[in-house]
């Protein structure tokens, strides 16, 4: 469902910038809002990526996401934690937003031209490239045998939840602007 080729928002300077911006403060607050869950709480940031995603496609989906980790290293606080800063950056979730980056490419190309089942395909493509790198850096600061606890087993079951969930959201916003 990405943004109409001939849509004059996308295609102007002013419309990608404000697209970019927009994009970027959604994956900030997605980033603060928290869902209790078990055994930790988790939050909003994957399902808002994956979305982002397939809405905008690869470049403004990297652009997003590129301008989300920048503020984050400039030191604004958009991460899910109070901490900022390149220090946040080398810590233990670096390797998770490195994928969120890399997920926001992959998915937002395969998702191209694709229905439901290619669109929540991409998505599952985009979460490997999140977990791919997160758990690879995680190994540096957990010892290997305790990887997949710290970093996979708590969260695998909310991320397909959530992408399910922005397939749900991506879906019928498709079917209500095909209705207007």
């Amino acid at each position: 469902m990405q943004l109409a080729k001939g849509h004059a928002v996308q295609n102007s300077l002013a419309g990608k910038v404000g697209l970019t911006l927009a994009a970027t403060a959604l994956i900030a607050i997605s980033a603060k809002i928290q869902v209790p869950f078990w055994p930790v709480p988790m939050t909003l940031q994957t399902m808002a990526v994956m979305g982002l995603a397939v809405v905008l496609g690869p470049r403004l989906g990297l652009a997003a996401m590129g301008t989300y980790l920048a503020a984050g290293a400039a030191g604004l606080p958009v991460f899910a934690g109070a901490a900022a800063g390149p220090a946040y950056l080398a810590g233990p979730t670096a390797g998770f937003l490195l994928g969120m980056l890399l997920a926001m490419g992959l998915t937002g190309a395969l998702a191209q031209g694709r229905g439901t089942i290619g669109r929540g395909a991409a998505m599952l493509a985009g979460l490997a490239a999140i977990y791919v790198p997160g758990l690879l850096w995680l190994s540096n600061f957990v010892p290997s045998e305790k990887v997949l606890a710290a970093g996979f087993t708590p969260f695998i079951l909310g991320d397909l939840v959530k992408l399910v969930v922005a397939l749900m959201l991506i879906e019928g916003a498709r079917r209500l602007t095909r209705r207007a």
